[in-house]
């Protein structure tokens, strides 16, 4: 990550950045944690590095569109999620509708998410930011990726994502 020279100094176009960029930061964020809440926090965590560096603003799409999606895994694997997950789970008396269909959503999004999480960095990144609507030419500049390896990329992901669950649903 690129740094200000000057501690403790904002960038001058923060401000215009930001409008033009939270909804693609906050879409790739929720795709990673599948909450719009912890990705807006994310999005707080992305804008204040990006405030504080040196990313050219022509690069600021493709670096906050990366950064979102590590922060996101970031809090994927560090298991922040735990605490939330554990109290909603203990507020469990008010039943909706179809609860059978809610638990097996919940729980295939949950084991698809920590897939994700147990993948190589880059792969994870990849598929997250082409599954947000990156196109091919915008993932290849956020990755530093030549356009043409960005689809192999992102297939290698989606085997991998596949194998990670087949392994974890076989192991239990």
């Amino acid at each position: 990550m690129a740094v200000s020279t000057r501690p403790g100094a904002v960038r001058a176009d923060l401000e215009e950045v930001f409008r033009a960029a939270y909804p693609r930061v906050v879409g790739v964020a929720a795709r990673v944690l599948g909450s719009r809440d912890e990705a807006e926090d994310v999005a707080q965590e992305v804008f204040l590095s990006f405030g504080h560096s040196s990313v050219p603003a022509g690069e600021a799409t493709g670096w906050l569109s990366v950064a979102a999606a590590h922060t996101a895994l970031n809090h994927l694997r560090s298991g922040r999620r735990r605490a939330t997950r554990e109290q909603v789970a203990g507020d469990g008396d008010v039943l909706a509708p179809d609860v059978a269909d809610t638990v097996v959503t919940l729980d295939e999004r949950r084991r698809v998410r920590a897939a994700l999480a147990r993948l190589p960095r880059k792969q994870a990144v990849a598929l997250v930011l082409r599954h947000s609507g990156l196109s091919y030419a915008e993932v290849a500049a956020a990755l530093e990726l030549s356009p043409g390896s960005v689809g192999t990329t992102v297939r290698r992901a989606e085997s991998a994502l596949r194998e990670e669950l087949t392994r974890h649903a076989s192991s239990h």
